[in-house]
């Protein structure tokens, strides 16, 4: 997983809390591997679903969050 895809997903979450990001096939994990990874590296995200070879991604605003997560 390299920096400018993480910065990328990082710049991304300042308009939106919640993002789906697939992961190829020859990515070398799969697509919970690859959320686990991204939650490790950037604060705050969390891992929300997986399905296939997406994963849904949530982080909330610092300010104003739009959306709630059950707990």
């Amino acid at each position: 997983m390299s920096d400018a895809f993480l910065r990328s997903v990082d710049e991304a979450f300042r308009t939106r809390e919640l993002l789906k990001v697939k992961v190829l096939d020859g990515a070398g994990e799969r697509a919970r591997e690859a959320g686990d990874l991204i939650m490790q590296r950037l604060p705050g995200v969390e891992v929300v679903q997986t399905i296939g070879h997406t994963v849904a991604l949530y982080r909330a605003f610092d300010e104003d969050p739009k959306i709630q997560l059950p707990r």
